[in-house]
């Protein structure tokens, strides 16, 4: 990678000059399976950015990509970082309501997507009032330009982007409000592909089969093959888990990355089969990872596969890992966290600085500010190093609200909680906003549904709190493994889960419990469990509480 600049966009060149005839990209295309070459990849991505030049895209403008995940959408979003524009990505399954207040927020200036997205920048102008050019992907539409129409032109000189050039605004999964743009800056792109490359060993000769289809630009750009599986990206949880093992078996998989969801289907689809893959990496993120699952993936993977939980989100993505053997091996850390000690989710990666801070409500200026918590005390996770993005997008309330400034650099409040331990390990305990303020003291969302999760019966919980804080109610919200249509428990059920929070100290306040039919989960992982939600739903039910 060329320090000098730190155009994203670059790295696909110089992995195409490095390997051309390799294959850089595989992508089922109008109902066929497609190999693409590095060489390929990169004379298409810069064909776009030459026609789009040429169509009037200029270096800064604000661009919106609504593609399928496809050789387009990844020569596309090379073409634009190329050009200098700003990728803006909004996952389209938030709901229209979430939807329309991204785009008009993030005030895009032109759109580059398929018919549905173009009719739907059509069907509601206000959201869409700063658009100034609409070009089409597969086909045309009145009022639209078609790509393959656009004026083929050689293209304009590679942006040399300094570290702080905003490269791209990704949006937040808004799983604790409304979701949030975030500033991806090139040089936090860089600072992502070295971790990956460096701590994963991800490059050349690997095959990768992403979930989450921004993972396979990384892998293209660090000369590793992506593989785009058969399924649509935002409903992980309903990936078809045929198609997506047969695509890692076609092309010999060795390394993926999805949320849980997927692997909770793939892997019970192969126990069933009794099928092996051939992966030798997994990463799974998004929410915490039971034992149980990492389990389950250890016995479809061969014995010598490694299985990460890196730690982190959008505003700071990857800040720690640890490895399944660590988790359920030999004095692993899944029996703790089957105690409600919470997940250990590992130690900070190269350059990464992880701290706890004493929980303040407010906006915390400076570091002077903070009060840091030694090992061992619950408190306020807070990172600093290269992966920190800067900052919301035209949101400066929630910059501040999420920034620390410091001599040593900018530090991001995670909005979680969670303690170090003795051997500098991260334990993630629940986010900020899930504690549930009793006048007993705070209760931690991930520790105290960890009792009632050992129950055969349930499939998962959701601590919610109803009333005021600091004197909110505690209730314990499940799911069970064979759902019935009420909402009450059985009454021998509800005495056993009763049981169970009185024989620890972190459940026994907890005296009432409802059954939901199906959790509330986030659009990007389906994995995360929109507690708020479940809150207002508990609320209901008990409204006397």
């Amino acid at each position: 990678m060329k320090e000098h600049n730190c155009n994203i966009a670059q790295v696909l060149t110089e992995a195409a000059l490095a390997q051309p005839e390799a294959i850089a990209l595989v992508s089922r295309e109008n109902g066929q399976w497609q190999h693409y070459s590095f060489h390929t990849l990169a004379a298409r991505s810069l064909q776009l950015a030459g026609a789009l030049h040429a169509g009037g895209l200029r270096r800064g403008e604000r661009v919106m990509l609504m593609v399928r995940p496809s050789l387009d959408f990844v020569a596309l979003t090379f073409a634009l970082l190329h050009m200098g524009a700003v990728l803006i990505l909004i996952d389209p399954g938030m709901g229209y309501r979430n939807l329309k207040r991204c785009i008009r927020a993030v005030e895009p200036e032109a759109l580059i997507g398929v018919g549905r997205a173009i009719i739907f920048s059509r069907l509601f102008p206000t959201v869409f009032a700063t658009l100034k050019k609409r070009i089409h992907v597969g086909g045309w539409l009145p009022g639209s330009v078609a790509l393959d129409r656009l004026p083929q032109a050689a293209p304009p000189p590679a942006f040399t982007a300094g570290q702080d050039d905003l490269a791209a605004v990704i949006f937040t999964t808004g799983s604790t409000g409304p979701p949030k743009g975030v500033h991806y800056t090139h040089g936090i792109f860089h600072a992502q592909l070295r971790l990956i490359r460096d701590y994963y060993g991800i490059g050349p000769g690997h095959t990768d089969q992403p979930g989450f289809t921004l993972f396979g630009l990384f892998s293209t750009a660090l000369g590793a093959k992506a593989v785009l599986p058969d399924m649509d990206p935002t409903r992980p949880a309903q990936v078809n888990p045929h198609k997506f093992v047969a695509s890692i078996m076609a092309e010999q998989v060795s390394y993926s990355f999805g949320s849980p969801a997927i692997w909770q289907v793939v892997s019970r689809h192969c126990l069933r089969l009794q099928q092996q893959l051939p992966l030798d990496t997994v990463l799974m993120a998004g929410a915490p990872v039971s034992g149980e699952l990492l389990a389950d993936m250890q016995a479809i993977l061969p014995s010598t596969a490694r299985i990460f939980t890196p730690y982190g989100a959008t505003e700071s993505l990857p800040v720690a890992s640890i490895e399944a053997r660590e988790v359920v091996g030999v004095d692993g850390t899944w029996e703790q966290t089957r105690q409600g000690r919470g997940y250990c989710v590992g130690r900070p990666l190269p350059g990464m600085d992880v701290r706890i801070i004493a929980v303040q409500e407010g906006e915390l200026a400076h570091w002077s500010q903070v009060e840091e918590l030694p090992s061992g005390s619950i408190g306020e996770i807070v990172v600093r190093g290269p992966v920190v993005t800067p900052g919301y997008d035209h949101n400066e309330s929630e910059t501040r609200r999420a920034k620390i400034a410091s001599a040593e650099g900018l530090w991001h409040r995670m909005g979680d909680m969670g303690y170090l331990d003795e051997k500098g390990r991260l334990w993630f305990c629940g986010r900020k906003g899930h504690r549930v303020l009793t006048t007993a003291g705070p209760m931690y969302s991930v520790c105290c549904e960890a009792i009632f999760n050992e129950h055969p019966l349930v499939r998962r919980s959701a601590l919610v709190g109803i009333g005021l804080a600091p004197a909110q109610t505690p209730v314990l919200v499940v799911e069970l493994v064979r759902q019935g249509k009420t909402h009450k428990l059985p009454a021998a059920l509800q005495a056993e889960l009763l049981q169970l929070a009185q024989a620890s100290e972190l459940t026994k306040n907890i005296r009432h419990f409802l059954v939901h039919p199906s959790f509330p989960v986030d659009i990007r992982h389906n994995a995360k469990i929109f507690r708020e939600q479940l809150a207002l739903w508990a609320g209901r039910q008990m409204p006397t509480a």
